[in-house]
């Protein structure tokens, strides 16, 4: 297993470890820090492993990071929907 790898399984560790505790904000402080982290290391397994791996590894971070998502498609569509 190559040093990316790894990384984005410690990443995917620490990310449920955060899940489970309760927070005040409803975790949005620990899914910023979480992306901040998670971008680069998005890159370097990419780089390291190829587009296959990076693919899988962007699949399970959006499983986690699912909100914010939902959140950025929300958004994107109400901007998109007042430009046309």
């Amino acid at each position: 297993m190559t040093l990316s790898l790894l990384l984005a399984c410690l990443w995917a560790f620490a990310a449920n470890v955060l899940a489970m505790i309760p927070s005040r904000d409803n975790h949005w402080q620990r899914a910023y820090i979480l992306i901040g982290l998670g971008i680069p290391l998005l890159g370097y397994v990419t780089y390291e492993n190829g587009p296959l791996w990076g693919f899988f590894v962007l699949a399970a971070g959006a499983s986690v990071l699912r909100w914010p998502l939902i959140y950025l498609g929300r958004f994107v569509r109400r901007v998109l929907g007042r430009q046309t």
